[in-house]
Parts: structure tokens; sequence; C-alpha cells
């Protein structure tokens, strides 16, 4: 079967997006749902985004709203989430873990955008590691978790590196942080605010983006630590240089953290990113990743 096809039926493909590689399924079938959640070990209480093809798709499938259509209009395709009311009798509570909202997406990248013309369906996609674990970006992060469990689609590495933005339209509420930053959003719907606790979006799990190697940040690594740094070097085993853009840090970073993890460090060292808010959800990334 084609890979759309096994979306129409019932099955799992892994796709690319421009942020990380998703694990999808056809998000009107709660069958199909269902096997996202046992593949990943991921808990019902996190709701997965649904990816559509376009934003008519989008407004059928929720109660639409202007704002909602402004920052369709300017951020779609693209690394923005938005958290709307959905439409009952088409997302289930099963991809909604029991919200009567729902997270919509339209990636930028043309093989996501081609399976969702193909199998004509909206695709429930997270990404495809297990729960927790650091997010792949390319083809062959997704293998080394699940081996050749689901069809791989290979797009190449992904272009923004970090998940999407997550915004609570109704609230005006930024959930999850990501490379669409507040004030962007702020110029197309005026002010918003940070998270203020909502569970309504994924990637809230105080653990989470987690490589197997500790992680910590820190100005001060050991001699058996690897370090990231941006803005002065430092003793330790391996001293990596990563860039000083945000946007450049993001698309590098869990490929950077994922070959690491591949060597036998004490663990990783990352010199704290700067405060301001375009590195927010590098930022939020990291914090999640230090949890214990």
């Amino acid at each position: 079967m084609t890979p759309a096809e096994i979306i129409i039926t019932g099955g799992l493909v892994v796709f690319p997006t421009e942020t990380v590689y998703g694990l999808g399924a056809n998000a009107l079938m709660d069958s199909a749902v269902e096997k996202i959640f046992e593949a990943k070990g991921r808990p019902k209480t996190s709701p997965l985004i649904v990816h559509v093809a376009t934003i008519q798709e989008a407004r059928e499938l929720s109660r639409w709203s202007a704002a909602a259509e402004a920052l369709a209009q300017r951020f779609w395709p693209g690394p923005l989430t938005l958290v709307v009311p959905k439409s009952p009798l088409l997302i289930s509570d099963l991809v909604t873990a029991g919200f009567d909202s729902v997270g919509l997406r339209i990636p930028a990248h043309p093989i996501a955008l081609k399976l969702l013309r193909e199998s004509g369906v909206p695709i429930a996609a997270p990404s495809a590691n297990r729960f927790t674990e650091l997010s792949p970006t390319t083809a062959e992060h997704v293998r080394e978790s699940f081996g050749d469990q689901f069809p791989i689609l290979d797009g190449g590495p992904c272009k923004v590196g970090i998940e999407s933005t997550v915004f609570h339209v109704e609230s005006l509420t930024i959930l999850r942080p990501g490379m669409v930053t507040r004030a962007q959003i702020e110029e197309v719907v005026g002010p918003a605010q940070g998270d203020t606790g909502f569970s309504l979006s994924p990637g809230q799990h105080p653990r989470h983006y987690q490589p197997r190697t500790p992680v910590t940040l820190t100005n001060t690594p050991g001699p058996r630590d690897a370090y990231l740094w941006r803005t002065q070097e430092a003793s330790a085993a391996r001293v990596l240089r990563m860039p000083e853009n945000a946007a450049n840090y993001a698309a590098v970073l869990y490929s950077t953290l994922h070959d690491l993890d591949k060597e036998s460090f004490r663990r990783i060292a990352i010199e704290p990113p700067p405060l301001d808010s375009e590195w927010d959800g590098i930022r939020d990334r990291l914090i999640r990743a230090t949890a214990t």
C-alpha cells in the first residue's frame, strides 16, 4: 500500500515536517489514533496535534474565529499550532485528551503536504519517538526509536528543528513556546500571555525532550562532559560551539544531542540560553530536558 492508503485504512506512517518527524494516523479513526499512544507509551491525558492540508479543512474541524483566520493566513504553512474549539462530531476525545478544543496546523514540508493531500484526511501526529525522549529531526533518529516498525518517509533534516509554537486562540495564551515568537503573534492579534498552567498542549510534561545522557544547564562543565556553548569556551571532554542565532541554534539542537548521546559522556553540559523572547522555545526544551 502507499503511505496515503496506510493512513486511510488505520495504519501509522512516519513523515517529516519542518519542525520534527511525526508519527501520523488518521485523526478521524479512533482505532488508528490508539496505535499512536501504544507505540509511544504516551499517556492519553496528552492531546495530539492534528495536521491539515488547507485552512478550509481547519475551519471544518473547528469553530473557527477571525483571530484564528488571521493567524493562519500569516503563519501557515508553518510551525504554529492553533488551539481552537473543536467540532465534536469529527474530532474525538481520544485525540484531544477529553478537552473541547483541538490543536491544528498546516506543516511546511512538501512530503507532509503530499501525504495530507493524497490521504484526504486530517492526520494526528506527535513526534516520532518514545514519550519524553529526544525528538527526531532525521529519519535515522526515528529508526533509533522504532527500527522499521513503521514506514518512514525520509525528507532529510528538519529545518526548524524544535516543535511548533502552540497558541490557544480564545484566551490568547502561548501554551508551548517555539520559533514563532510571542512578538510575531502579537503583531497579528495584540497582547498575548505566556503559559498559565494549561494542559491543553502536548509537550507540557515536566520531563520531556530528554536524551539518555543527563543534561544540565551550566557555565562550568566538568572534564568528562560534552559542553555546548555560544559565548565562551571551557575545559571539557568535548566542546562544541553552537550558533549564536536562535533559529540556527534550534535547527541543530536535537541533532547535536542525538549525536552526543551515542558517546559515553558523564553528562551533556549546556550554556544557558539568553533570556530574550526569541529563545523562549529553546529555553523551554532545555529546561524540560534537564528535569529529573
